[in-house]
């Protein structure tokens, strides 16, 4: 009776409502937005939604994570239902489900479009190998992953190849970032750490990686629930410098109430050209100044851009399994000035792009946001269901003695063997 108790409670923990995500094509091709388990795609060369094919009939729970690789062939998305789904983008056919088992928290791709890697709800990460991948119109294939690493019982919050290929990069609800060697024998486990980069006093929920010609060796920035941004080495774990973002947008006061007075960094985003990155703060954008959303309740829960065209994208938006509307609202919002030429040391003029000139116009709004306008009730509404779905997936929960060994009977980490 005890443990069907715990279960239901746990069950209602994990049904709150999940954050929206955006995602952008490396070439701008195509726009992806998921909100519960609804995955909406914008195609630029037909001007409309891009038609979804899946002989496993989709998503059955809210999505987690999505993801382009990085020649932009394949888009893979992950959530609550344990599954993980590789998508063909030129046909947008699910070609590869893979059953997870536990929920999936995070996912990456390999620069080489050869393997998957994703992380499940305790912290075990798996990779699956899809180099034998070849669109021919056949059904799905149903692929079996191999766990490589584990940061037991912590939900890992991102994960990313770096972009050399050599290590998997994992961080964590427990202030970790891990990076570990991507061993040549893909399938055998990754064993080897490389280093830790510690530091942040509060989840790590972002990661990205900016490119400078005067440090070849490889640079990672994360962002934290402790409102700073930090540079490292990844080679060494070396912390090169620590931004304190809240405090720069002007967030951080002694007005403000205990909850509040460190807001989050909720997502970070390289820009076009590798050389800087943005960090989504709460209610505003930091792009080495801050960005403010005006006129509009606006909290960006994913931020996303290409490797190839000057703009940011943006979405605010949650949902929540037991609503009542059918239609899941998704708020879009689009940054410009991002331009590729940074040779002179000055603050780029960054502005907030109008509906009306946003790239795809009405279409694109329309099936990413679920309508083509979303009024300011709905904003207010969606602004606190995202507060509280941040709160509940990444600040660590406290369990009573009995709760905490109901879990541990159910943890997996225990099955990976050295």
């Amino acid at each position: 009776m005890v443990e069907h108790d715990i279960d239901e409670s746990e069950q209602k923990l994990d049904a709150e409502v999940a954050p929206a995500l955006i995602a952008v094509h490396p070439y701008q091709k195509f726009v992806s937005v998921a909100v519960g388990s609804d995955l909406r795609v914008f195609s630029f060369q037909h001007g409309s939604a891009a038609q979804l094919s899946d002989d496993t009939g989709g998503h059955k729970d809210s999505i987690r994570a999505i993801r382009y690789s990085k020649s932009g062939n394949l888009f893979v998305s992950g959530g609550d239902d344990k599954l993980v789904k590789v998508w063909d983008t030129d046909s947008w056919r699910c070609v590869y489900s893979v059953v997870s088992e536990k929920r999936v928290t995070s996912l990456a791709v390999s620069g080489d479009d050869k393997f998957v890697s994703f992380a499940d709800k305790f912290g075990v990460v798996y990779v699956v190998d899809i180099g034998d991948y070849d669109d021919e119109n056949r059904a799905t294939v149903h692929k079996k992953a191999v766990p490589i690493l584990s940061h037991y019982c912590s939900i890992i919050t991102r994960l990313d190849f770096s972009p050399d290929g050599r290590y998997i990069i994992s961080a964590d609800r427990d202030f970790k970032i891990r990076v570990t060697l991507f061993s040549k024998e893909r399938l055998e486990g990754a064993h080897e750490i490389q280093c830790f980069c510690l530091g942040h006093t509060e989840f790590v929920c972002s990661l990205a990686f900016p490119r400078s010609q005067d440090y070849a060796r490889g640079l990672l920035v994360s962002g934290s629930g402790d409102s700073t941004v930090r540079l490292w080495d990844y080679n060494s774990g070396s912390l090169l410098d620590t931004c304190e973002i809240g405090t720069k947008a002007g967030l951080s006061n002694s007005n403000q109430k205990q909850e509040d007075a460190l807001p989050a960094v909720t997502d970070l985003c390289e820009t076009c050209d590798g050389s800087m990155v943005a960090a989504a703060i709460q209610r505003t954008l930091s792009i080495a100044k801050v960005v403010s959303i005006a006129g509009e309740t606006f909290i960006p829960t994913s931020i996303s851009a290409a490797s190839s065209v000057p703009l940011l994208w943006m979405v605010m938006g949650a949902s929540s399994l037991s609503a009542t509307d059918s239609t899941l609202l998704a708020r879009v919002r689009v940054v410009s000035g991002l331009g590729a030429d940074h040779s002179e040391p000055i603050v780029p003029e960054t502005s907030v792009v109008e509906d009306k000139e946003v790239p795809g116009g009405e279409p694109l709004l329309q099936a990413l946001q679920g309508r083509l306008t979303i009024n300011e009730e709905a904003s207010l509404t969606t602004a606190e269901a995202v507060k509280t779905a941040m709160h509940n997936l990444l600040i660590k929960k406290q369990y009573s003695a009995e709760r905490r060994d109901f879990r541990k009977r159910g943890r997996n980490d225990k099955k990976i063997k050295p």
